[in-house]
């Protein structure tokens, strides 16, 4: 049995990282999973929410947003919209993009179009902040 898996991490616009890890916990859409070294095959979506992985001591932590996970062979694959690492996000500018979701859900109807938009926009401005206050 492997003693590390190796996370990949990409979005369309790039790869976000590539390490050896000793364990990854991420936002399932059905729940939050874990996988360690010697997970069996797996392969599912992931929903708007924080990915966290270790290596020896330390903790890191990636807000996420919508996409799938891949693991075989004590590798992980994780395709995703989005994923900004704690260090790389900018708490003052993910602050405002909560503001401006609440303000924008306070004026619209749960039967707008744009209801659903502006819900999943607060989640990932929330989920940002969230991760932001994690930093090393």
């Amino acid at each position: 049995m492997a003693e590390k898996i190796k996370l990949e991490l990409v979005t369309p616009y790039k790869q976000v990282l590539s390490e050896e890890v000793d364990e990854v916990t991420a936002p399932g859409t059905i729940g939050e999973f874990g996988v360690l070294p010697g997970h069996t095959s797996l392969l599912t979506t992931l929903k708007i929410g924080e990915l966290v992985y270790k290596q020896g001591n330390q903790t890191f932590h990636v807000a996420v947003n919508w996409g799938y996970v891949e693991v075989e062979d004590d590798t992980m694959t994780v395709l995703v919209e989005t994923a900004e690492p704690a260090d790389e996000i900018d708490l003052e500018r993910a602050k405002a993009a909560l503001g401006r979701a609440e303000e924008a859900l306070k004026q619209l109807d749960s039967e707008d179009k744009q209801f659903k938009v502006m819900e999943c926009a607060l989640e990932r401005a929330l989920i940002r902040v969230q991760v932001a206050g994690r930093k090393h």
